[in-house]
């Protein structure tokens, strides 16, 4: 009976400890599972504009702001590339493509997503030294989680009827589809 009460507070007290972190793994590792259909850490925007081309013959910086200036993005100018009929300007937080024979402008920024962002960083184990041990006890947790999981509960729902059999499953699920994935 003993062993039985220890195992329930282990089990609860891991829980609690670990449940921060058990949503940081689960939002980031959803996000992180779809990225070809998004990118799950930035945001990234693209607008066309229809520009009026100069009459002066400005260059350089000068022409960069005066394209800038018409969509409002003048503040946030950094440098500029022109080759060939075409003139890049570079912003904070993006890029904006000037066709210089009719004035069609591209303009793509890009910013952190929020939330993803932050919670990728740390599945991604980005941050390394303490936050590698910390992350590596959260797989142990796991693992203990999982093991002491399958005794809290007794009777038909425990691991000895209803239990084994919903275990099972859960492990057949994952073993047959890397039989696939390695033979298919």
């Amino acid at each position: 009976m003993k062993l039985r009460r220890l195992n329930r507070a282990t089990h609860r007290d891991l829980g609690y400890f670990f449940f921060g972190m058990a949503i940081i793994y689960g939002v980031s590792g959803i996000a992180l599972n779809f990225r070809e259909h998004w990118d799950p850490n930035y945001l990234i925007t693209q607008q066309t504009h229809s520009l009026t081309l100069p009459d002066a013959n400005l260059e350089g910086r000068d022409l960069s702001l005066y394209f800038l200036k018409q969509i409002g993005q003048e503040d946030n100018y950094r440098t500029q590339i022109f080759s060939e009929g075409n003139l890049r300007i570079f912003v904070q937080g993006g890029h904006m493509n000037v066709n210089m024979n009719d004035g069609t402008a591209y303009l793509e920024t890009i910013r952190r997503r929020p939330i993803f962002y932050q919670v990728n960083f740390l599945h991604t184990n980005t941050p390394q030294k303490l936050w590698t041990w910390f992350s590596s006890a959260f797989a142990a947790g796991l693992i203990i989680l999982a093991i002491s999981g399958l005794f809290v509960l007794q009777g038909k729902n425990g691991i000895t009827r209803r239990g084994a059999w919903i275990t099972t499953v859960g492990i057949i699920i994952p073993v047959v589809l890397l039989f696939l994935y390695f033979n298919g």
